[in-house]
């Protein structure tokens, strides 16, 4: 097969949430899953994997060991995770200066780590940013807002931001698309679990359908009281103010600042399909852009299936990247043929 992008294939440790939660995954664990299967670039979630980060202090014998699981598959950093929480002291919001000075500590621990990219929440404002970039630089590492739904390139508050960061004129700063700005179908899992949580089967299938028409969500809010909807069926319908199917040719303006990408999923079928997120028209656009980064694996779906279901996110992160060995016209590592259906 032929490639003719740069196009590259990646994991978020994320995906593996539930196991190492429940210590049934360490990291190598995740580290090695990620090498067999050809994904060579690791994005993690400080928190997730570093014992007591932030608070802590940056724990040197666990950067120590990510290095060596690192060297020991032939995989590499791609992307710190960092949160900013704006009520971490006692209680009070954070003054710009603090949110300044987290921001670095941050940047300073995705140096550490090897990481090109530091993600940051899209709640940070352009102006903390732009106040890290210049350390950013310094330090060889690039800031990436998440463009996460229910924002998405033509929000004000994404368009506040490119304008801060071409004002700035520092390359330090850019975007990492999640790709759950995407669902042009309403997720299986999330329908099936509404219902599990008490929603009638027919406001379950109304809203699904007014998702897939479009419908304002304000609208069918109001239908779904209408229908004597309470509870779990308003919140079902809730999600619609939350998602929403945008366009992904809209990433072509902002590409030169795209640095990395969320593959965000929620069900690969066994038919190595993601049910509600177009996959192809995304490849399509991300290798019509030029885009030279990484699709990062970021599997939800655990939190909508674990009352009832096992959560097998090693299955569905290899199904996922079956699916993007195909789009990508990449070959497919033996660990995925065995299962490639």
């Amino acid at each position: 097969m032929s490639q003719n992008h740069q196009i590259k294939r990646g994991v978020s440790l994320y995906s593996f949430q539930n196991d190492t939660f429940l210590r049934t995954m360490t990291l190598e664990d995740c580290i090695r899953t990620c090498a067999e299967i050809g994904a060579k670039g690791i994005e993690v979630v400080g928190e997730q994997t570093f014992t007591g980060w932030p608070e802590v202090g940056m724990p040197m014998a666990e950067v120590a060991h990510w290095h060596a699981l690192m060297e020991k598959y032939g995989t590499y950093p791609v992307c710190h995770d960092f949160m900013l929480d704006y009520k971490r002291v006692k209680g009070r919001l954070l003054s710009f200066d603090e949110q300044v000075a987290s921001v670095k500590k941050d940047i300073d621990f995705g140096a550490a780590l090897g990481a090109p990219y530091i993600r940051a929440l899209v709640s940070i404002a352009p102006e903390v940013l732009v106040a890290c970039a210049s350390y950013a630089e310094d330090k060889g590492i690039k800031i990436l807002i998440e463009i996460h739904a229910p924002l998405h390139f033509d929000h004000p508050w994404i368009i506040r931001h490119a304008e801060a960061y071409e004002k700035s004129g520092s390359k330090a700063l850019g975007f990492l698309p999640d790709m759950g700005m995407f669902v042009h179908r309403f997720p299986r899992v999330w329908k099936e679990r509404f219902v599990r949580n008490g929603v009638p089967q027919h406001i379950a299938d109304y809203i699904e359908k007014a998702y897939e028409d479009r419908v304002l969500s304000e609208y069918v809010l109001l239908d779904v009281r209408e229908m004597g909807g309470t509870g779990p069926s308003l919140a079902m319908a809730e999600t619609l103010r939350h998602n929403a199917a945008f366009e992904p040719k809209r990433m072509l303006d902002f590409m030169p600042r795209i640095h990395n990408i969320h593959g965000k999923f929620y069900e690969m079928t066994e038919d190595d399909v993601e049910y509600s997120i177009p996959y192809d028209e995304i490849v399509a656009v991300l290798k019509a852009g030029g885009f030279k980064g990484h699709i990062c694996s970021e599997y939800e779906g655990n939190r909508w299936i674990e009352d009832a279901h096992p959560v097998e996110s090693v299955e569905q992160v290899k199904r996922q990247h079956r699916m993007l060995c195909r789009l990508l016209d990449e070959p497919m590592p033996a660990a995925l043929q065995a299962q490639a259906r």
